[in-house]
């Protein structure tokens, strides 16, 4: 009998016979540790983060030019058909650029294909930018109203093209019931998700184990690089799933694997 290859699934290095399994999804949440197969999952992509040499991305650890830009990334502890536990990874936003990378899960939704609805918009709004600068250099007292239509326009452009990024990301739970960003959202109070919302490390990687049929067994994140904006994040530590952006679509994903977010 073959055995299904999964892309991204990884095979722990390290024996794990030690390790115990846990009996139920174990999400670190505030001032927990993670779950031990965690941690050494999360020690595996840390030495690759180290060595490897196929992208290039200014983390802040060693002296180059240009903006520094620290990374949440997350292991999700899998067990395959074959019952073979693994992990998958995954980082927050995009990496070196790009959203897709030989060792990571891929995007709910891939915001920068080429031609995208996505970039078609950003490059409309340029184009209203341009022409509500070009009508301030003329006169902006007598051009003042054809401006303030014009940036009527730009915001409920925005609005709409925003909403459109929303609506192609759909989550899946265990039971294979899937939910759009906006529904999942607005069941969880919100008059719109945040920006950003679904692309952080912990849904991406949930989302794949479900598309795949991979039990999850245990997720956590942790942050690499410098942070120069805020103190909060420290190189190498452990952080629960963020919750703003990530609490309401958790609270869909687990609600089938006996996990409540609180």
């Amino acid at each position: 009998m073959l055995t299904t290859v999964i892309p991204f699934f990884t095979h722990f290095i390290k024996p794990i016979g030690d390790y115990a399994v846990p009996s139920q999804f174990a999400l670190m949440q505030g001032d927990e540790k993670p779950h031990p197969l965690c941690v050494l999952a999360a020690e595996e992509l840390q030495d690759y983060l180290q060595n490897q040499n196929e992208w290039q991305h200014n983390f802040g650890l060693v002296a180059e030019k240009g903006r520094v830009i620290g990374k949440m990334f997350g292991v999700l502890v899998v067990q395959n058909n074959e019952n073979e536990i693994g992990y998958l990874a995954a980082f927050s936003g995009k990496l070196a650029g790009s959203n897709n990378h030989t060792k990571f899960v891929p995007p709910v939704f891939d915001l920068l294909t080429e031609n995208s609805f996505l970039n078609k918009g950003m490059e409309e709004l340029t184009v209203m930018n341009q022409e509500i600068k070009k009508l301030k250099d003329l006169d902006l007292v007598v051009n003042k109203e054809l401006i303030n239509q014009l940036k009527t326009k730009r915001k409920q452009y925005s609005i709409a093209l925003q909403n459109e990024i929303f609506n192609h990301y759909h989550f899946l739970n265990e039971a294979g019931e899937e939910k759009s960003l906006i529904d999942i959202f607005e069941i969880a109070g919100y008059k719109n998700p945040p920006a950003g919302a679904g692309e952080c490390a912990g849904p991406k990687l949930l989302q794949y184990a479900f598309q795949h049929q991979l039990k999850p067994l245990a997720l956590t994140e942790f942050w690499w690089g410098l942070s120069p904006k805020s103190t909060t994040w420290k190189h190498k530590q452990f952080y629960p799933c963020c919750k703003e952006k990530c609490e309401p679509i958790l609270a869909h994903v687990l609600n089938r694997i006996d996990f409540k977010y609180e």
